[in-house]
């Protein structure tokens, strides 16, 4: 099972990007997947999850409201719409899967046992 994180980049504070995570080798739709953030000299941290029924958890109500997760699974995607993004949320954004038969997707990063390579996004003031 692969993951390929995209749709990173520099945009200011403000503005919008939707970061999306395609699946290959496995089968997506029995995946919950998860979205974590790293900044600079920062520990890794939970952002937003969404389990293979659909159902969403995020790690704030402030990044449920900015952030919304979603997954398309016709096209083995998992999605992180990021809107008035701010330059606290400058970081590495990690997606993972979590292949276990877990009811509930959580924000637990060991329950999660293959990661992408992560797209960085930079938010300038």
């Amino acid at each position: 099972v692969q993951l390929q994180a995209s749709g990173g980049g520099l945009v200011q504070a403000g503005g919008s990007l939707r970061l999306s995570c395609t699946v290959s080798g496995g089968t997506f739709s029995t995946y919950h997947m998860g979205w974590f953030r790293q900044a600079p000299g920062k520990a890794r941290e939970f952002v937003a999850g969404i389990s293979r029924y659909g159902g969403t958890i995020y790690s704030s109500d402030s990044l449920k409201a900015r952030f919304p997760i979603s997954r398309d699974n016709a096209k083995n995607t998992v999605y992180l719409q990021m809107n008035g993004l701010k330059p606290e949320d400058t970081a590495v954004y990690y997606c993972a899967a979590d292949q276990s038969q877990r009811i509930g997707v959580r924000s637990i990063a060991s329950d999660y046992a293959v990661w992408g390579q992560g797209t960085l996004v930079t938010v300038s003031s």
